[in-house]
């Protein structure tokens, strides 16, 4: 008789202790981590890179996307024939995204212009044989290279001077005539289309005009007949529009007699939006201080993001899974030029899927230096020390105020204790 109820006495013990350690284990979890639900200016320092072979991470759930088709598919089946009424999708504009548009498209010639000029007072390293960047005298000890041949330098960076083209980067994507219309671009018309920075694309697609890049602009919606577009609209100007208009354009990239190598189309590139910055933005910049121009860049590097932000709410940009490819428009293009990870099972295409403002305007997330005259980064303490975008960091040590943005990616709250002090921290 004792015997049992000993054993019951224990039998409850024992699901009692589980009961309470599943119910810390799911307070554990309802906890905020690190108060990002507290604090909205909280956030932490980048993740290094995930593998090539794994695909970016969905901005939007695929349950959500799954819904939106089904959704999008009985539309279809109920109303085969339908005319679209919502901007941008119909091939109009929307009237309240023109003038931002417009804005964007004038804060990247600001920024470049103030990028061209602190370069030249504050210096830029860049690592020889990865993309890693580094503002200051002298290149960081950090051991996070993953070059070619890495492993032979223990991770560590080869530096070497960098420019504005390290600072911040803006990938290319193909330009299109008529976003609606023809939103693809076919692997045999690569040659055919020019590429343009994806968020000068995207400016234009939202109502900037450039001569040098056409686009059609209608006056009436287009319709939906199962699915495909149809225009009904009488353009009589529409025979006189060539492709083959592009080939002065195009020329300069694709002929043979040129060099193809992509740090000089990067730099000569570089060189003519700054000439064109230098005749646009009035001449009294030129003369001010160097924190003023800090402020003035680091301005137009938050204007130009968030207003590229806004425009992205409306009109679609997408990315590869796996690649660093961007298209403006409602679809991907069919060009067969991915080479990251499973592309022979897509047979050379990219990966699909909705872009963020990391994949339209590349940030560069550099490590932070509190001393520029100080030593450099050790390897040991790099979990004291915090990142910030290569631009802003570039800006703050210029002159500029530190953004409460981000204050806590930099660490500015994290005392680093000194070298000779690391085996003495726990």
């Amino acid at each position: 008789m004792q015997r049992r109820i000993i054993w019951k006495t224990c039998h409850f013990a024992r699901i009692h202790c589980l009961v309470d350690q599943k119910a810390c284990f799911t307070s554990k979890r309802t906890l905020p981590v690190g108060g990002e639900t507290d604090d909205p200016l909280y956030a932490d320092v980048p993740r290094p890179p995930k593998k090539m072979s794994e695909r970016k991470p969905y901005p939007t759930p695929m349950k959500v996307l799954i819904r939106r088709a089904k959704e999008e598919k009985e539309a279809r089946k109920a109303e085969p024939c339908r005319m679209l009424e919502e901007p941008p999708d119909n091939g109009l504009l929307v009237p309240e995204l023109v003038e931002v548009a417009h804005q964007v498209y004038q804060a990247r010639k600001s920024l470049l212009f103030g990028l061209s000029k602190l370069v030249q007072v504050v210096p830029v390293q860049r690592c020889r044989f990865c993309s890693e960047v580094h503002i200051g005298h002298v290149g960081h000890e950090i051991r996070t290279c993953t070059g070619p041949n890495s492993g032979f330098r223990s991770a560590t960076h080869v530096w070497s001077k960098g420019g504005v083209q390290h600072v911040v980067s803006f990938p290319k994507c193909f330009h299109l005539f008529d976003r609606v219309g023809k939103p693809r671009v076919g692997h045999d018309e690569r040659f055919e289309i020019p590429r343009i920075p994806a968020i000068l694309e995207l400016c234009i697609q939202a109502g900037l005009e450039i001569d040098k890049y056409p686009t059609k602009r209608r006056t009436r919606p287009v319709y939906s007949i199962e699915g495909r577009i149809v225009d009904f609209e009488l353009v009589n100007k529409m025979d006189d529009v060539n492709r083959n208009s592009y080939s002065g354009i195009v020329d300069l990239v694709v002929h043979s007699d040129i060099k193809t190598d992509v740090e000089e189309l990067r730099n000569s590139d570089l060189q003519s939006d700054t000439n064109l910055v230098d005749k646009t933005l009035p001449s009294d910049k030129v003369g001010k201080s160097l924190s003023e121009l800090s402020i003035i860049t680091m301005d137009s590097w938050f204007e130009m993001i968030s207003g590229a932000k806004k425009i992205m709410e409306k009109y679609s940009v997408k990315t590869c899974g796996y690649c660093l490819e961007v298209q403006v428009g409602p679809k991907g293009h069919k060009v067969r030029m991915c080479k990251a990870s499973k592309h022979q099972s897509r047979n050379g295409l990219h990966a699909w899927q909705e872009a963020t403002i990391d994949d339209l305007v590349g940030p560069n997330y550099v490590w932070h230096v509190r001393d520029i005259d100080g030593p450099a980064l050790d390897n040991n303490l790099k979990r004291y020390y915090g990142k910030a975008p290569a631009v802003v960091e570039l800006c703050v040590q210029a002159g500029a105020p530190v953004p409460n943005e981000y204050r806590s990616m930099m660490r500015l709250d994290v005392a680093s204790p000194e070298r000779d002090e690391v085996d003495l921290v726990a």
